[in-house]
């Protein structure tokens, strides 16, 4: 009944509660409210959780879900490894797992998709049985998600490299792109928690960019948010060419800018944008000056989102979009260049992708004990 998906939708929404607080939060007499808890507890879906002391003294017993509503798992297959969580429906963290991914073996799903099984099936065997059945899994992947988009790689795609997960789990599997999904991350867990309209932008190996309006995932027509796209440079001299702004403020090349002229007498040049965030840090002066550069290359970029977008909030992310050198000039450049606008670091660092993902699994895994319906960007059956 109405009051029974009520509770369940609050429980796995705002965690162990008191039956007098859920009627309240709920406005739902007493007697609908211990209906609607002993319906659900004789179906596993919610049990005790321990006791409350009242502001009188008096104590209640807290409820939340129980083992039957089961849990969820996300997967980020990033291009160094596949990070995975298993979490409770209301958000309780089960288990987590980092695999390696060879370098040489990325896009390779007959390499990756064993990868991909071997770390959903380490969470499983931690969560199953104590934790019930497995509602959903969603994966995250570094590449454009639309159901347009699918069987068009056979052999590399992420349908080929999902195969034997799909194979062996009897649960839906949702896919969505990786930005998209730390843009999610951010809205439940990180800078932009109570935000109803912000942008993510990820500065690291690649750029991208999640776009939240009005408290829901802006995918377009499944591409929106690949910024890298941008016609770059501009210029009376130079044509633009396909994701040229994505190789000129991708780690390869800033990297590459910055070692060219590296000054013999400041030792021998970074090899990485991590080793050079550390020697900036360090007080290496060439070190620093390359930093601020490409700090305000990422404001001219976060200042054409501001003007695109009206945001009110830029989140930053990604391996150099993270770090907190570049605060303060990507702010600066972005004020002069367009209107004052909110500019904020992600507090999730690697983990907001991983996370995304498994807000994604746990929303449409409430949205199938509810019976209602979730649009997440593509969802894959389960294989026989």
């Amino acid at each position: 009944m109405d009051s029974s998906r009520a509770v369940l939708r609050a429980l796995a929404l705002g965690g162990p509660v008191t039956r007098p607080q859920l009627g309240t939060l709920l406005n739902l007499s007493k007697p609908t409210m211990s209906a609607a808890v002993v319906e659900l507890s004789a179906l596993g879906l919610v049990a005790p959780r321990g006791m409350a002391k009242g502001p009188m003294g008096r104590t209640a017993t807290t409820y939340g879900l129980g083992s039957s509503a089961g849990y969820v798992i996300g997967l980020d297959v990033g291009a160094a490894q596949v990070r995975g969580v298993a979490h409770a429906l209301d958000g309780t963290q089960i288990a987590t797992i980092e695999s390696p991914i060879e370098l040489e073996n990325w896009g390779l799903a007959s390499q990756i998709g064993p990868i991909i099984w071997a770390a959903a099936r380490h969470l499983i065997s931690i969560a199953a049985g104590e934790h019930g059945p497995l509602r959903s899994i969603a994966v995250a992947v570094p590449r454009i998600v639309a159901q347009r988009q699918l069987g068009l790689d056979s052999q590399a795609g992420p349908e080929a490299a999902l195969r034997e997960l799909r194979q062996r789990v009897q649960a839906p599997i949702i896919l969505e792109n990786n930005v998209n999904c730390a843009a999610i991350a951010e809205m439940s867990y990180g800078a932009a928690r109570g935000e109803e309209t912000f942008a993510y932008l990820q500065i690291g190996v690649r750029i991208g960019l999640g776009i939240i309006a009005n408290g829901r995932l802006f995918r377009g027509n499944g591409a929106a948010g690949e910024i890298g796209r941008t016609p770059f440079p501009w210029s009376p001299t130079t044509k633009p060419y396909r994701e040229g702004l994505e190789d000129f403020l991708g780690a390869a090349a800033f990297m590459a800018r910055c070692t060219a002229n590296w000054p013999s007498d400041s030792g021998p040049p970074p090899t990485s944008a991590k080793e050079l965030f550390r020697l900036a840090e360090g007080g290496s002066f060439y070190a620093r000056a390359c930093v601020t550069s490409h700090a305000a290359d990422i404001g001219r970029l976060v200042a054409g989102c501001i003007g695109m977008l009206d945001p009110g909030l830029v989140v930053l992310g990604g391996g150099i979009g993270q770090n907190p050198l570049i605060i303060d000039e990507v702010t600066r450049v972005a004020t002069e260049l367009t209107w004052p606008t909110r500019i904020a670091i992600t507090p999730l660092a690697e983990n907001g992708t991983v996370l995304g993902a498994m807000k994604l699994a746990a929303d449409y895994g409430l949205g199938l004990l509810l019976k209602e319906d979730r649009h997440p960007a593509v969802v894959l059956p389960p294989l026989p």
